[in-house]
Parts: C-alpha cells; sequence; structure tokens
C-alpha cells in the first residue's frame, strides 16, 4: 500500500487573489514581515500496491487533480508497511 500527498499550487505566472487577499489580511495583523503568500491544495491519496504507482500518480494530477494549465504539482510516495 502506498500514501502518496500531492501539492497543487498556482504557477507563479497566474495571479493569486486568494494569497493577495490573505497577505494583506496578516499586514492587517501587524505580521508585515510575510513577503507572499500562495494558496494551494494538499491532498493525500491512499493506493493498493501497484507497480506504476508513480506513472499512476502522474496520470491522476495530469487528468483530474490539476488543473496543469494554471496549475503546478507535484508529490511524494511513501510505501506503508503494515505493523
Amino acid at each position: 500500500m502506498f500514501k502518496v500527498k500531492v501539492y497543487i499550487t498556482l504557477r507563479e505566472s497566474v495571479l493569486d487573489p486568494q494569497g493577495s487577499a490573505v497577505r494583506s489580511s496578516l499586514h492587517a495583523l501587524s505580521y508585515n514581515e510575510v513577503q507572499e503568500v500562495r494558496i494551494g491544495k494538499y491532498l493525500e491519496l491512499t493506493l493498493e500496491k501497484n507497480e506504476n504507482v508513480d506513472a499512476r500518480v502522474k496520470e491522476m494530477c495530469e487528468k483530474l487533480l490539476a488543473n496543469t494549465v494554471i496549475e503546478d504539482y507535484r508529490y511524494e510516495i511513501e510505501e506503508v508497511v503494515p505493523s
């Protein structure tokens, strides 16, 4: 079994109004050291053991999980060893 952590963020070239709003709110709370905020998504998937887990996860990201026109993604795969 595998545990997959998927991180999806807007591409740097894409405006992030939600991130800008959070940055403004942090500044309003006197956290002026915050220079930039980018909002993204985090997903955890649990997959049955599969020889092609890397290719399968990449396919899932490109077909459904991320909008590759405006988002970048990366993922980490951990094998879960039953205890």
